[in-house]
C-alpha cells in the first residue's frame, strides 16, 4: 500500500517542478514578444 503513495509522489513532485520550468519559459516567451512589438 505504501509503494503506490511514494511513486504518486515522486511524480507529483517531478510534474511540479516541470511545470514551473514551463510557466517561466511562457512568461519569458511573453516578454519577448512584446520587446519585438516596441
Amino acid at each position: 500500500m505504501g509503494f503506490p503513495i511514494v511513486v504518486t509522489a515522486y511524480l507529483l513532485v517531478r510534474i511540479e517542478t516541470r511545470l514551473e520550468n514551463l510557466a517561466a519559459s511562457i512568461a519569458g516567451l511573453a516578454q519577448a514578444v512584446n520587446a519585438l512589438r516596441k
